[in-house]
């Protein structure tokens, strides 16, 4: 599996679609995700020809999980001298919840590698209900019991629309997280206290200058539409969409309404 050394932390990506390909687009996680979570937009880019990197960020599943705490800026960098090491100048970053906000710090540090950045179900800053859903979060992480863990956090991340029709599949889901290894419920409580500690970056916003997708589910109770209305507010170049019947997961629960949107965007951003 590939992995690269990035200050001492062994990450893991992966490289797909057409690699000789001039338009690259970098797919940034959510908190509990990995590379495989973006099955249902990594094929349509593919088809349209653009090289695409992916990688888990340190702490979470696939990659390596030193001590905390971390921050975004240290996520952006790492991120960035990722591409360094593999020769890849300027991205087009699509993320999603905790990687929307790496998207952002990254489009503040280094500008100059973003052509545009898609920001999905994610926010800028905190308020108490956010705060305390990760709390509980946390807690089921520390219990280390995958099945408790993820039906735990379940109604907090996918709408009631999407849980009533593919409650089998989420089942399904929960039984997997049973056999995954101890240390990713370590990883995910470090990355919970850094979500919970450093995300504030509202008052920061006015310096990204790319252009900026914001995305937010309509029926997210986690990160809820008033927390993008405030990062369209705030960055200059930004467009706003909201995705009818659709949680906190956007990317599962409306993949094909969310590609044509993030399609769209790109490609007039090319």
């Amino acid at each position: 599996m590939p992995y690269q050394s990035i200050n001492g932390v062994n990450l893991f990506y992966e490289l797909k679609g057409n690699l000789e390909a001039d338009e690259t687009v970098a797919f940034f996680n959510g908190v509990m995700a990995s590379t495989s979570s973006w099955a249902f937009q990594v094929p349509v880019f593919e088809k349209l020809g653009f090289k695409i990197l992916l990688h888990d960020f340190k702490g979470q599943l696939m990659s390596e999980k030193p001590k905390g705490p971390y921050s975004f800026k240290e996520h952006a960098k790492e991120a960035k001298e990722l591409m360094d090491s593999l020769g890849i100048k300027k991205v087009h970053i699509v993320g999603t919840s905790y990687g929307g906000e790496v998207a952002m710090r990254f489009a503040m540090d280094y500008p100059e590698y973003v052509k545009s950045i898609s920001v999905i179900d994610s926010v800028s800053e905190l308020d108490e209900v956010l705060k305390y859903f990760v709390e509980g979060w946390k807690a089921l992480a520390e219990s280390k019991d995958g099945e408790k863990f993820f039906f735990g956090m379940m109604p907090s991340i996918y709408g009631n629309d999407f849980i009533k029709e593919n409650l089998a599949m989420l089942k399904e889901r929960a039984t997997a997280l049973k056999s995954v290894s101890k240390d990713y419920f370590e990883g995910q409580v470090i990355l919970y206290e850094t979500f919970r500690d450093d995300v504030y970056m509202t008052n920061e916003l006015n310096k990204i200058k790319c252009p900026a997708l914001i995305v937010c589910g309509e029926e997210d109770i986690l990160k809820p539409r008033k927390f993008s209305k405030i990062m369209a507010d705030n960055i200059s170049n930004s467009e706003f969409a909201i995705i009818p019947s659709s949680g906190h997961v956007t990317i599962f629960e409306k993949p094909n309404v969310l590609n044509s949107i993030l399609l769209g965007f790109i490609i007039k951003n090319k």
